[in-house]
């Protein structure tokens, strides 16, 4: 069993579980009325599920799906997790785990919630998985990885029974897309050995730098602009540093500095979701 557990553990990579974890609960906070919302049973279902079985389904049909490319990415043996042929069979039953756990829980929700659900496990199948595969097609790659903000809006639905505003689904999309960019820049010398068209491959590093800049620094107007210019909504500002770092420093490498984002989205997470909910009970007086 220790041994089973620490498998699932790794293939889920549990450095990633922030960006649909964190987007469940910043999504919540958003939509929540009362203090009262938090004490609903779904919402810790749904928070278990969106922290690690989600993880464990988009991860695990990823390194199902990229065997072949994965053999030529060092990555996958130092900041995650090689499946080797052995545990191939082991790696389908946790994704056939997941899937009819997610079945189960769609039979109690409604049709909007169902639609949501429905399009985020789609999204995270075909992102590596054929005949779409999005992953291997530039600017549908980043576009696909919309399913990383799915959760937010599920949440936002659970708790409010309406959609986020355009405005927020637009800085999601920017978001989203800049991150997935800005990770696929370090894999353009084994995506491009490997025949996977990215949109760095495609479009090249300093023009996906730039194009990150670009969507990073949309997001940033539009946080500090729905803050009402709040001073601590200025550290949005944080994600358009790093490619405007790596544009102004050439030979700084991406590497050096990618990892680093996975806190700054923690640690701004963290402050978005705590800001949210002492604004909403102490100031609104909900």
């Amino acid at each position: 069993m220790k041994t089973i557990l620490s498998f699932l553990f790794k293939v889920s990579r549990f450095r990633f579980w922030i960006y649909t974890g964190g987007t469940y609960v910043v999504g919540y906070a958003l939509g929540f009325t009362v203090i009262g919302d938090f004490f609903r049973p779904e919402y810790y279902l749904y928070l278990f599920y969106f922290f690690i079985p989600a993880n464990l389904f988009i991860y695990g049909v990823n390194d199902y799906w990229d065997e072949e490319t994965d053999i030529l990415n060092p990555k996958k043996d130092d900041k995650e997790y090689r499946v080797s042929n052995t545990e191939k069979k082991r790696l389908l039953n946790a994704i056939y785990l997941v899937t009819g756990f997610s079945l189960i829980l769609m039979v109690f929700q409604d049709l909007p919630e169902r639609i949501i659900f429905t399009i985020f496990l789609l999204l995270s199948y075909f992102y590596s998985a054929k005949p779409f595969r999005f992953k291997d097609k530039p600017f549908l790659d980043f576009s696909s990885n919309y399913l990383y903000i799915m959760p937010g809006i599920f949440a936002y639905y659970l708790v409010s029974q309406s959609i986020p505003s355009a405005l927020i689904l637009i800085g999601a999309y920017l978001h989203i897309s800049a991150m997935h960019i800005f990770s696929a820049i370090p894999d353009i010398k084994y995506d491009k050995s490997a025949g996977i068209t990215t949109t760095p491959v495609f479009i090249g590093e300093r023009a996906s730098l730039i194009l990150c800049l670009i969507f990073w620094m949309g997001l940033s107007f539009i946080v500090v602009t729905m803050a009402d210019y709040y001073p601590l909504s200025f550290l949005v500002f944080l994600y358009p540093i790093f490619p405007l770092i790596l544009l102004l420093k050439r030979d700084l490498k991406i590497i050096n500095v990618y990892w680093y984002l996975p806190y700054v989205n923690t640690l701004l997470g963290g402050i978005l979701f705590t800001s949210l909910v002492v604004y909403k009970i102490f100031f609104l007086g909900q």
